[in-house]
C-alpha cells in the first residue's frame, strides 16, 4: 500500500477546494463527476454550482420538465447526459423511494452511469473498494509502471483496472481513488508532468526509462467527419421560428433556427437551389437576407462543423412554417440551444 500511502499524503497537502468535495451525498458526487466527464474543473465549477442550486436533489431533479433540464445543461455539450440524469432521477424516485441505491451494481445499473461513475460514487460515499479508471488513473499508471498495453482496448482496460485495484488501500478507497485522480490533473499532467518534485520519481519507471510522455500509449486515432450547417435566422415583425431536433443526432432535444445541413460548403446562391429551402420560403414572398456569420468553425468529438447564419425578414408568414415553434425574437433565450447558437446570438 505504500504507493497508496503516498498519494493520499500528496493529496492531502496539494488538493484543490472544490465545492463537490468533503461532502457525502451521493447526488451531489453523482452530479460532478457527470459534468466533469467532459468539462475542465475549471469551466465545470459554474456549471456544477448553477445546476446544484436549481436542483439541490433527486426530487427537484425528476421533477423538472426535461426542457429545464437541458437549459441549466446549455453550454457543457453531451447532452445526452443531462437527459440521463433527468431520466435516472425518475427511476430513483420510483423504484428506492428517492434514495440514492448504495450497492455498486445497483448504480451501475442506472442509466447514463459507467464503470467509472460507479466506483467514484461508491467509494467516494461508503468508501467501498471499486476503483476509478479514467484518463488521468490511466496516465498515472502507464507511466508508473510504464505500460505499452494501449488503454483504448478491451485488453488495456482490463490490465488497467487490475492494476488500479492492486494498489488500492481498500480501507481508503475513497481517499485513494480522489487523490490518484488529483495527482494525473495536477502533478502527472498530459504534456509538462512535474517529474523533478514528483513523490513517486523513485519508483516511476517511465521516468527511469527517460520518455515519460510516451505513455499512455493509444492504438486508435479519432476519426472526424466534418459537416456544413447553413442556419436560417426568419423575422417578420419581430417574431422568430425554431425547431426542436429530435433524431438520433447531435444535440437532441435542444432548439434550433431551420437547419439545412449539405455535405459540402455551398454559397447562398447554391443554397437557394436546394429543394428543402425552397419549399421552406417559396410562400414568404419578398426576402431580405443578410449573411450574419459566416463559416464559424465548431469542434465536437469526431465531428467538425462550419456553419453560416442567414438571417431573413419575410413579407408574409409561409404555411411551411407551421412545423416550427413561432416566438418572439426576444423569448430565444429561455430555450436550451447547442452552444454554436449561442455564439451566434451572443454575437
Amino acid at each position: 500500500m505504500e504507493i497508496s500511502d503516498i498519494l493520499i499524503d500528496w493529496y492531502g497537502k496539494n488538493k484543490r477546494d472544490l465545492p463537490w468535495r468533503e461532502v457525502s451525498d451521493p447526488y451531489i458526487i453523482w452530479i460532478s463527476e457527470i459534468i466533469l466527464q467532459q468539462t475542465r474543473v475549471v469551466q465545470g465549477k459554474d456549471y456544477f454550482l448553477r445546476f446544484a442550486e436549481r436542483f439541490p436533489d433527486i426530487q427537484s431533479l425528476a421533477e423538472a420538465h426535461e426542457d429545464e433540464v437541458l437549459k441549466y445543461w446549455e453550454g457543457l455539450g453531451y447532452y445526452s447526459r443531462a437527459r440521463n440524469l433527468h431520466a435516472t432521477a425518475r427511476r430513483i424516485m420510483e423504484q428506492y423511494g428517492g434514495k440514492f441505491p448504495t450497492e455498486y451494481k445497483e448504480v451501475l445499473s442506472l442509466k447514463g452511469i459507467g464503470e467509472y461513475t460507479a466506483a467514484a460514487i461508491v467509494s467516494f460515499v461508503w468508501d467501498q473498494p471499486y476503483p476509478v479508471v479514467d484518463g488521468n488513473v490511466f496516465r498515472v499508471l502507464s507511466r508508473l509502471f510504464a505500460l505499452d498495453t494501449p488503454i483504448d482496448t478491451g485488453k488495456g482496460k482490463k490490465e488497467y483496472t487490475e492494476l488500479a485495484t492492486s494498489i488500492m488501500n481498500p480501507g481508503k478507497a475513497g481517499l485513494h481513488n480522489q487523490a490518484i485522480m488529483e495527482f494525473g490533473a495536477l502533478q502527472c499532467t498530459p504534456q509538462n508532468p512535474n517529474c523533478m518534485f514528483c513523490p513517486l520519481q523513485s519508483k516511476c519507471m517511465g521516468y527511469a526509462s527517460g520518455s515519460p510522455l510516451f505513455f499512455p500509449v493509444k492504438q486508435n486515432k479519432t476519426k472526424t467527419r466534418n459537416r456544413y450547417f447553413y442556419y436560417l435566422h426568419i423575422t417578420y415583425r419581430g417574431r422568430t421560428w425554431l425547431n426542436r431536433r429530435s433524431n438520433k443526432d447531435i444535440w437532441k432535444s435542444l432548439y434550433e433556427f431551420p437547419l439545412i445541413e449539405t455535405e459540402i460548403p455551398v454559397d447562398f446562391i447554391q443554397l437557394q437551389e436546394k429543394e428543402n429551402f425552397r419549399q421552406l420560403l417559396k410562400e414568404a414572398g419578398k426576402l431580405s437576407i443578410s449573411v450574419e456569420l459566416s463559416d464559424v468553425k465548431h469542434v465536437l468529438s469526431h465531428q467538425i462543423l462550419y456553419a453560416t447564419f442567414y438571417k431573413i425578414e419575410i413579407e408574409k408568414i409561409p404555411a411551411s412554417l407551421q412545423s416550427c415553434i413561432e416566438i418572439s425574437n426576444d423569448a430565444i433565450n429561455e430555450y436550451a440551444v447547442p452552444r454554436l447558437l449561442r455564439i451566434y446570438l451572443e454575437k
